[in-house]
This record gives C-alpha cells, structure tokens and sequence, in this order.
C-alpha cells in the first residue's frame, strides 16, 4: 500500500470557482446599490438646483418688475453665483427655459424666463422625467 509522504497544497478548482462566484455576486449587489445611491445624490441636487433657479427667477422679477430674458442675468447681477451644471446631463448649457406667454395687449414686448427644467428625458426614481420636475 502506497504511503502518502507529500500534503497536498493549494485549493481545487472547484472551490476558486465558488469563491469567484460569491465574490461576483457580492460585487453585483454593491455596485447596485451604489449606482441607485448616486442617482439619489444627483436627483438630490437637480432638486437644490430648480429650487434656486426658480427663487432667483422671483427675486429678480420682485427687484425688477420684471423676468429675465435669460438664466445670464441671474449669475451677473448677482442672484447665483454662477450657472450650475445640470447633474443629469452633466453640461451647463442644457437647461430648458420656459418662457411666459406674450402679453396679448403688448405683442412687441419682451417675454422673460419664468421657469427652468433639466434638460435631459430620463425617468428619475419616482417615475417622472427630470425634464417635467
């Protein structure tokens, strides 16, 4: 009968694959978890952003009697620091501006910005495209 002089070191195949197999299960439900965080954060900070568009928009029409004919306005006499970037597509130059409708008595005058929405049409978490928030 052969005696056995020499352990056998090291791990079979089977248990590396198990293990690779947990690993990638963990990995999968971390990286789940930290993308739906991070829409969070943005969707978070699109609200903060509208909220100080939109009170800039009324503090400057309170100060001015009227609205801006643009979001440049704003940043230069001082009601935002600067333009903020939209968190949804990343870019300053996206955002919809929505205008208020041409007063039917005074057709020449100037329309001014009444509200801003993120320019881009994903849905956000609670089913609404950040375009209509």
């Amino acid at each position: 009968m052969p005696s056995r002089t020499r352990t056998q070191l090291g791990f079979t195949l089977m248990e590396l694959l198990v293990v690779m197999t947990i690993i990638a299960i963990l990995a999968t439900i971390g990286l789940a978890g930290y993308r739906h965080k991070t829409t969070l954060a943005r969707e978070s900070v699109l609200k903060e952003d509208l909220f100080q568009f939109r009170h800039s928009l009324e503090q400057y029409r309170a100060d001015r009697g009227k609205l801006p004919s643009s979001l440049q306005p704003l940043k230069d006499m001082g009601y935002l620091r600067e333009i903020p970037v939209d968190p949804m597509t990343n870019s300053r130059d996206t955002w919809t501006l929505e205008y208020e409708a041409p007063d039917p008595d005074n057709p020449n005058a100037e329309t001014g910005v009444y509200n801003v929405r993120s320019g881009s049409t994903d849905m956000g978490e609670n089913g609404v495209p950040y375009n209509e928030w």
